[in-house]
């Protein structure tokens, strides 16, 4: 069997994440693997051709992106008090970005909700966990956050 060294737990900062997020520091905790928690902010640059001025679009994404930074340390301190994470945020397409630091981080297992957003922008985006599921170069645990034991 293979080892699991390192876990990527990507979040986007919903309850349904929080949900999932015991799941990852169970594994990390019982394997000895290093936790990595990712964020990515979803690139605005499709939407360009919607009459959006690219400055006004530039402006928005620096924005998101210090938006990140500053969710991810407080998720981190809300959420992983005494337990040693790395954090990563980046832009893009959010499946995408999940792979591609798989690959480039030699990731052993990722461990995500089955679902986080809902209604209209999961009919726009696609499911995230299917594209991770089916790109990934290591095994996806999925977790439905809405059928979590408490």
């Amino acid at each position: 069997m293979a080892e699991i060294k390192t876990i990527l737990f990507p979040t986007d900062f919903t309850e349904a994440s929080v949900k999932v997020l015991p799941y990852a520091t169970y594994l990390a905790d019982k394997l000895g693997a290093k936790l990595m928690v990712l964020f990515v902010v979803e690139e605005l640059s499709k939407y360009a051709n919607f009459y959006v001025p690219h400055s006004a679009l530039d402006n928005l994404e620096a924005e998101l992106m210090e938006s990140a930074r500053k969710k991810m340390e407080s998720f981190v301190e809300d959420y992983f008090e005494g337990f040693p994470v790395e954090t990563m945020i980046r832009r893009g397409d959010v499946p995408e970005e999940i792979v591609k630091v798989a690959e480039e981080k030699g990731i052993d297992l990722i461990v995500m909700g089955t679902h986080g957003r809902k209604g209209l922008e999961k009919v726009l985006l696609g499911s995230v966990a299917e594209r991770v599921v089916k790109g990934a170069p290591c095994p996806v645990m999925t977790v439905n956050p809405y059928r979590v034991k408490k």
